[in-house]
């Protein structure tokens, strides 16, 4: 797999870039549900310590507060805002919930739906009868009510008050007292419509709640035209009870406006009793919603499916029963707080979060308080940020991609290159290139073509060297062997005296050495390598051992001017005495070759930062520039072919083993006056104080 393939994969790691910034959504997320959830809480509980004050908000009857639930079925008044016009038909009526009561079976077919409803202080009842034989009143017949007729209970000062209404024909209908009346009340405000219908009739009503005094039963008589008077009942209490009627469950009026300023919060606002009643229902206003800016469906679809917690359940129906169902709602009746998230029954992408507390009075539960709001109100607040989130995410992974390829594309460029010129290093001839770029970049590929510049250069100078190898041994080898061979010959051609035949084996014997030390000089090196690995450093003075091979060097180079100079009274280091005297050898051997006769050599040792600086200097000929950084490398050698002695260009490079066995270095350098040559060792030790 080519480099740029491979940096293409792992540019794939971009992509921990998006699912970072959406793991971050999801916390952030997280917190926001927390903060809606601590929000409505907070509402809820508001609203539970107003009403807690005001039990006449919840209960405009206070003995409905501590009375046992109702053994009958209480009547659910449902608030309405728009006008209805009593008229006996169903005109607005069409979202309000009903309740069906019907006869027992074995009986005649006789069935009713009622509704309730309040506004403005007025209570609207909406009945529809399934009567297949309507009788109506025959004011001939009797002074007593006959006929098909409905009659209403309610409770005024512990006692009951009856209201009948009955009717000779359909049309407006007023209802008349069955005894007396409480002081105040007026029978005639109780009226309403009856119409004709298919299968039975339709009854409209409107009375003012306060006749009802907080508790009302009905139930409808039907007579039939069955001979003997006879007739049955239909309703929610019976004509034979003798206690209060079940209570009229509605919203009362201070109530709704008491809640009504939450209505601007955001949040559906509901108030449950003690019994599970719904007696308020505020819905967020549209103003408090507000809208939220749209972002792209496919953004927003995808931005849900992130933060997806698992499938929701629905919120529990509404029945119409007027009764509110729900955890929280339970467990706010007993008296504990709670939270529950729904799914949004309205959008399958939205979450629906319901907030109860308990209402508190007289330190019992009274009631419940309700908040719910939907999770779009906080999601719409991330929706943008996600939205930029994915579009900054998705710029970066294109651009990290691009950058990678185009990265890439260049290291491949480079890497080819220098493959290329690696290939064409060695011509077919064996022939070193000297064409081989080196790279000024500071990197490893720039490294690495410097590298193979450097190995190439000493593959090429060694080259030159094998090249003049043969020329160097054959002018070395020529002379002795010729000594040798002259030799041989006079001796076998000639009878020599005893003092000719003396110089002929000196001469024979002086070639054999000059072999004997050609080949050595071969091998010193190798053999040099062996013997540092066999040593190892110890303490040394180089004062005292620079004192004492000086006076040694004064005899051995008489023709020169030799002079030592020594910068400090002591010079410790840890080194290895033979090797550091085979070193300055070396160094005082090529200087004295290079150093015309009466010339001046200086040896100097001088402190330097953590080290000891061993100096010869010489006069003579300058170094080539661009031999000063190789001169210390294996086979080079400046010294002119006709020059005495066995010259292989190792000696130098022995100096520089030397210096890296002790953890230095050496350097060469023409002299600053342009007069000669210094050669610099750097041992390693400590400067004199």
């Amino acid at each position: 797999m080519t480099l740029r393939r491979q940096l293409l994969l792992v540019s794939l790691l971009l992509l921990s870039l998006p699912w970072a910034g959406c793991q971050f959504i999801r916390e952030m997320e997280g917190a926001l549900r927390h903060g809606q959830e601590q929000s409505l809480q907070a509402t809820a509980q508001a609203v539970a310590a107003v009403l807690g004050e005001r039990e006449q908000l919840l209960y405009p009857n206070p003995l409905r507060r501590v009375a046992p639930a109702d053994r009958g079925s209480p009547v659910y008044a449902h608030p309405v805002d728009q006008v209805l016009i009593v008229d006996g038909y169903d005109d607005g009526w069409e979202d309000i919930p009903g309740v069906r009561l019907s006869s027992e079976p074995g009986t005649a077919p006789l069935a009713l739906r009622y509704q309730a409803a309040t506004r403005d202080g007025m209570l609207y009842l909406m009945l529809r009868v399934q009567d297949d034989d309507v009788v109506f009143l025959n004011p001939g017949l009797s002074a007593e009510p006959n006929g098909d007729r409905l009659l209403l209970r309610t409770w005024q000062g512990e006692r009951r008050q009856e209201y009948v209404i009955a009717t000779s024909a359909p049309g407006s209908v007023r209802a008349y007292p069955l005894g007396p009346l409480q002081p105040g009340l007026d029978a005639a405000r109780i009226n309403g419509f009856w119409q004709d219908a298919a299968g039975g009739y339709t009854l409209e009503l409107e009375m003012p709640l306060a006749y009802t005094g907080g508790r009302l039963g009905f139930y409808l008589v039907n007579v039939g035209s069955r001979p003997g008077g006879r007739f049955e009942t239909l309703g929610n209490i019976n004509p034979l009870d003798t206690l209060a009627p079940p209570w009229l469950i509605y919203s009362p009026t201070p109530l709704q406006r008491t809640l009504a300023p939450f209505s601007r919060q955001g949040s559906h606002l509901q108030v449950v009793d003690k019994d599970n009643w719904l007696i308020a229902d505020v819905p967020a206003s549209r103003e408090a919603r507000g809208d939220s800016p749209e972002t792209f469906w496919l953004v927003r679809l995808f931005y849900r499916s992130i933060l997806s917690r698992g499938r929701l359940e629905p919120p529990p129906p509404d029945t119409g029963s007027g009764r509110a169902a729900g955890d929280e709602i339970a467990s706010a009746l007993a008296g504990i707080g709670a939270n529950h998230r729904y799914q949004d029954p309205r959008h399958a992408t939205r979450t629906l979060l319901s907030a109860a507390v308990p209402i508190r009075y007289d330190g019992s539960v009274i009631g419940a308080v309700v908040v719910r709001q939907s999770g779009e109100e906080y999601l719409s607040l991330t929706d943008q940020a996600f939205s930029r989130l994915l579009g900054y995410s998705l710029l970066a992974l294109c651009a990290g991609a691009l950058g990678l390829l185009g990265y890439a594309s260049l290291l491949s460029w480079r890497i080819g290159n220098l493959s290329r010129a690696a290939r064409n290093a060695i011509r077919e001839d064996g022939a070193v290139s000297t064409a081989f770029p080196r790279s000024n970049a500071r990197d490893e590929i720039g490294e690495l073509s410097r590298h193979y510049a450097d190995l190439l250069d000493q593959l090429r100078e060694y080259n030159d060297y094998l090249r003049t190898l043969s020329r160097k041994l054959s002018h070395e080898l020529r002379t002795p062997i010729a000594v040798i061979q002259t030799s041989l010959e006079n001796l076998e051609q000639a009878a020599p005296g005893p003092e000719q035949t003396g110089v002929y084996v000196g001469r024979a014997r002086e070639g054999l050495l000059r072999l004997n030390s050609i080949l050595t000089a071969m091998s010193e090196a190798n053999r040099l390598e062996e013997s540092i690995r066999g040593n190892s450093p110890r303490e040394l003075d180089l004062v005292p051992l620079l004192r004492e091979v000086f006076e040694a060097y004064r005899s051995i180079y008489p023709q020169r001017e030799l002079a030592l100079e020594l910068a400090t009274d002591t010079a410790p280091v840890m080194a290895v005495p033979e090797l550091v005297v085979q070193a300055l050898d070396k160094l005082m051997d090529n200087a004295a070759s290079f150093c015309p006769a009466g010339g001046r050599i200086t040896l100097r040792l001088a402190p330097g930062a953590g080290q000891w600086e061993l100096q010869i200097s010489n006069e003579g000929p300058l170094l080539p520039a661009e031999l000063q950084e190789h001169l210390f490398d294996p086979m080079v050698s400046l010294r002119p072919s006709d020059s005495g002695g066995v010259h292989l260009g190792l000696g130098l490079h022995i100096v520089r083993l030397i210096a890296d066995f002790h953890r230095g270095r050496v350097k060469a350098e023409n002299l600053p006056s342009g007069e000669g040559v210094r050669v610099t060792m750097f041992l390693p030790g400590r400067a004199a104080d």
